[in-house]
């Protein structure tokens, strides 16, 4: 006889897939039927967001329990669960799970009373809580019945977020018991097993998570990456001396390996029975017992990662996170990685700058040039480290600005320096750019679609998925390629030679005779003007302009803009709105361009991948490339209001002004 669940119990019962096509999971929840089961409510959307905390050297992890806060949008709640155990060779897994009401703005000494609450202050006693991950989750669900067993079927979208940042994404589907008998499990598992499109889940959404963490946060202990405690008075005192974020990841996510891979019940057998009916020494019958139990004895284990399925012969892991490794190991390549990041920190070249170039009428235009170069190198070392970790990617924009910044400083001041002498700070200069413009290029791209699919349905941001996935897969390659040229000994060493050149004024300047124009305000005037010039040029063919023209109009725009930004403070006050109008006119013929780019891409993958994607994806993605299309057209409407702001009477003089003033 299968085991029977009853409604209210204190134990979760369920089937896990991870979903690796999500047309798959979107099938099940919208099926008329699954292995029998009817629909007997509509399909409810909720999200829910779930802080799991430990202590700081993982004293629950250590126990074998997840502790969870979960808020939504009415209550905040606590939820305490043991590891998981597998029923025989089926996918159906049971563990004992208490929640309780909590206040996540107070200790929980000061909770409401619940075995939930209890189960958490006997494992961690005063130590303070920390928040080890945040998981938030889109859940999609409906009620299934049979003959008076009900089944929940959900599809959980899940975002593994660490400090405000998502560090990971993955797709699970999930069948619990709700009521009744347990073969209704076993029947849908037979179903949801044959699926190409899924695959058992043999990690907990808490351990995915934390690899997720682990592989993404930095390695070096910054203060920056620590935790808040939960308690706001502990966290006063003991802030200070909470591990970094990593540490403490590894810490918890090492206990949950340890463990080892899931316990196993005979399918059917008296255990499964027993602990279902609460009849093995009131394993359910006496609520909380069963959980404090297995704590002393520390018979629970934590759910199996890539070992655990590989001994048992099932799948391979699929989910985008990578193994962790054994904890001696892992701490191994921290201290080889902090080695390598501090020596890459010492060994950076330092330069002094002030908040803008500095660059006067009166100075040599080599010196001008090297001020801005200075100014600018010294931007594009800072934002280095980040780019590197890849934490925020505003980093890379920033480095790639100070890169394009030199590039332009070289045209516009190039020519008073020695060519020979200069060739090779400008060739690894544009080599850099080009890898850093090769990711942020994609960057743009991909933020792009997350505006674009914000306010779409949910099963349309799906559909998207394919397109974003490519992109993702070409902006890693081109990353890997950035961070190679970055660690690169030539990279290195022309930063340093580089870094020489701009510190000394003199270094491979040309020489100049006292009657030959020098200085920046003999030559500034009329290199703005040949720069203003170039770009009025396209006055008259502006109305009827391809966006091939309107580019070309954009990268003399781009000549001007830094012409005179890299004289502002030597044409005074007035450049300020001068630059501010052809800045106005670049920024809308850049949008021009991404939309053109983006809906190119978008038509060149339908193309490429025409017979792979389901007409779902290739109705959305179509929809996105006409969205972009129709983009491209609205602003080459429009771009008339900004060419005015450069065109007009009002620029042109108070161009005159500035440059008269040199």
């Amino acid at each position: 006889m299968s085991p029977t669940r009853r409604a209210g119990q204190p134990v979760e019962i369920e089937l896990k897939y991870r979903v690796i096509d999500a047309a798959a999971g979107d099938r099940y929840l919208a099926a008329d039927e699954l292995g029998g089961f009817r629909p007997r409510s509509a399909v409810r959307s909720t999200q829910v967001e779930d802080r799991y905390i430990d202590t700081a050297d993982g004293a629950m992890a250590r126990a074998g329990f997840a502790a969870r806060l979960r808020q939504t949008a009415k209550k905040t709640t606590v939820g305490v669960k043991s590891s998981v155990r597998r029923v025989g060779t089926t996918n159906v897994h049971r563990r004992e799970e208490l929640e309780g009401p909590a206040d996540r703005t107070a200790h929980p000494r000061d909770w409401p009373p619940s075995d939930a609450r209890s189960l958490l202050l006997e494992q961690c006693g005063d130590a303070p809580l920390v928040e080890v991950v945040t998981i938030r989750q889109l859940r999609r669900k409906r009620i299934l019945e049979l003959d008076g067993t009900s089944v929940e079927l959900s599809l959980d979208e899940v975002d593994a977020v660490s400090r405000s940042r998502v560090v990971g994404r993955f797709v699970e589907l999930e069948v619990e018991l709700v009521d009744g008998d347990e073969a209704g499990l076993t029947a849908i598992d037979v179903i949801l097993a044959a699926d190409p499109g899924l695959v058992p889940a043999d990690t907990s959404k808490l351990q995915s998570a934390l690899r997720a963490v682990a592989a993404a946060e930095p390695k070096k202990g910054k203060r920056a990456a620590l935790l808040s405690p939960l308690d706001d008075d502990f966290g006063t005192v003991l802030l200070p001396s909470l591990p970094p974020i990593t540490t403490i990841v590894e810490a918890v996510l090492a206990e949950i390996e340890a463990n080892g891979s899931p316990d196993v019940e005979p399918e059917g057998g008296a255990d499964g029975a027993d602990s279902a009916d609460g009849a093995d020494g009131g394993a359910v019958k006496d609520g909380a017992e069963p959980l404090p139990e297995r704590a002393v004895t520390g018979e629970t284990s934590a759910p199996a990662g890539d070992a655990g399925a590989s001994a048992a012969g099932g799948p391979e892991r699929t989910d985008d996170f990578p193994a962790a490794p054994a904890r001696p190991a892992r701490q191994k390549k921290v201290k080889v990685a902090d080695a390598a990041e501090e020596t890459a920190e010492r060994e950076r070249p330092r330069l002094v700058v002030g908040k803008t170039p500095g660059v006067v009428a009166d100075d040599h235009v080599a010196e001008a040039g090297r001020k801005v170069l200075r100014f600018h190198l010294a931007r594009m070392i800072a934002r280095e480290a980040g780019t590197r970790s890849g934490e925020d990617v505003e980093d890379l924009h920033s480095m790639r600005v100070a890169t394009r910044r030199q590039r332009a400083a070289w045209r516009v001041f190039g020519a008073a320096f020695r060519p020979a002498r200069t060739k090779g700070h400008r060739t690894r200069l544009r080599e850099v750019a080009t890898r850093l413009g090769a990711v942020r290029d994609l960057d743009v791209l991909l933020e792009a679609v997350d505006v674009y699919r914000a306010d779409l349905p949910v099963a349309e941001q799906r559909a998207l998925e394919p397109l974003l996935a490519a992109w993702r897969i070409h902006r890693e390659d081109a990353r890997k390629l950035l961070v190679r040229e970055l660690d690169s000994d030539g990279y290195r060493r022309w930063l340093d030679d580089y870094a020489e050149f701009v510190r000394h004024d003199g270094l491979a300047a040309k020489p100049v005779i006292p009657t030959e124009p020098h200085r920046v305000r003999d030559t500034a005037a009329s290199r703005i003007q040949s720069a203003y010039e170039q770009v009025r040029a396209y006055e008259p063919v502006l109305r009827w302009a391809d966006v091939e023209t309107l580019h070309e109009l954009r990268i003399h725009g781009k000549w001007l803009r830094y012409s005179l930004e890299f004289v502002r403070e030597a044409l005074g006050p007035e450049s300020d709105g001068l630059i501010a109008r052809v800045t106005a006119l670049q920024d809308h013929l850049g949008l021009l361009n991404d939309a053109d780019v983006s809906a190119h891409l978008a038509r060149d993958f339908l193309v490429e991948h025409a017979g792979s994607l389901s007409d779902i994806e290739s109705h959305a993605i179509a929809r996105y490339l006409v969205s972009r299309e129709k983009e491209v057209a609205r602003l080459r409407r429009t771009v008339g209001r900004s060419w005015r702001g450069v065109s007009g009477i009002v620029f042109r003089r108070g161009l005159g002004r500035a440059l008269a003033g040199l």
